[in-house]
């Protein structure tokens, strides 16, 4: 079976961030860097997350089966919220260490190799960032999304570990390690807030925007022996999107009339809509169940 997009994405997160523990925990032990050592904790995270985004979008690859009649797309909301855990853990335990430098009066040492290491994996952060861009492109991976945001803040977390120990180190003002270390805790905290929404989103079934609800429900409305369309339900799991509605037609057409023009409304929306799993159910016009709420 041929690798999927996701699945070479998960991979090339797992493969960045095993060179940067690398490359960081040289660097964290020759500088003593509060800064240094916040951005190899984070990396270390960013390792832990990227397996399990890599194993989320294989799972969620797989197609439904007699357990699982929906799929498995909901496996990358849960690695994502996973992952907003690990970035909350590891902002929490940078900020409180920078705290702990800044009270004690410590400065890092060797500031060449934690800049240089820095630049390193700046350059290559900016690489796998840009490759996951094209893949969310292509997917709309929750999960490499998710995953896309730790390498976002790593961007600016190295380019902090860069600036604190120059000026720290070269122009020898005090504090501005321990500082950049508690910027980089709240902008992790900041980037995890953002992706816990979406993954609550997801796990709860929130309905689509309503300008993508009404979008849908222009193009299904174009036919002309619809009476009217209600009780419509949307919801997104991973990178598949499942709407189910109810339409009113004439409560003379016989069976095969009816789902003859099921199949045209669905086949439209297809057309406008790829990718999307949809389940319609026809009413005779005017019929109304207890509760329904029609959408227009």
């Amino acid at each position: 079976m041929t690798m999927s997009a996701n699945v070479r994405a998960g991979m090339a997160s797992v493969s960045v961030a095993g060179t940067l523990i690398l490359l960081k925990g040289y660097a964290s032990w020759q500088t003593g860097s509060a800064a240094v050592l916040g951005s190899l904790a984070d990396t270390a995270l960013d390792l832990i997350a990227s397996l399990v985004t890599l194993y989320s979008v294989r799972l969620a690859a797989m197609p439904a089966d007699r357990q699982h009649r929906f799929g498995h797309g909901k496996a990358e909301a849960i690695a994502a919220f996973f992952q907003v855990v690990l970035i909350s853990l590891s902002a929490f335990w940078i900020i409180v260490h920078s705290i702990q430098q800044l009270v004690a009066g410590e400065r890092p040492t060797e500031a060449m190799a934690g800049i240089w290491v820095s630049v390193v994996a700046l350059l290559l952060t900016l690489l796998l960032i840009s490759y996951q861009r094209r893949v969310i492109a292509r997917t709309g991976s929750l999960a490499i999304g998710t995953d896309r945001i730790h390498y976002q803040s790593d961007l600016l977390l190295n380019a902090a570990v860069i600036a604190a120990l120059l000026i720290e180190a070269e122009l020898g003002i005090a504090g501005a390690d321990a500082i950049a270390g508690m910027a980089i805790g709240l902008w992790l905290l900041y980037g995890a807030y953002g992706a816990s929404r979406t993954a609550i989103d997801q796990l709860m079934d929130r309905e689509w925007p309503e300008d993508r609800r009404r979008a849908f429900i222009e193009v299904a409305s174009r036919h002309p022996e619809l009476h009217g369309i209600h009780d419509l339900k949307t919801r997104t799991a991973g990178h598949k999107d499942f709407v189910q509605f109810h339409v009113w037609v004439d409560p003379d057409m016989t069976v095969g009339e009816a789902h003859r023009v099921m199949d045209e409304v669905e086949a439209k929306l297809c057309d406008a809509f790829p990718g999307v799993e949809i389940l319609i159910h026809p009413d005779p016009a005017g019929h109304r169940e207890q509760g329904e709420e029609r959408c227009s």
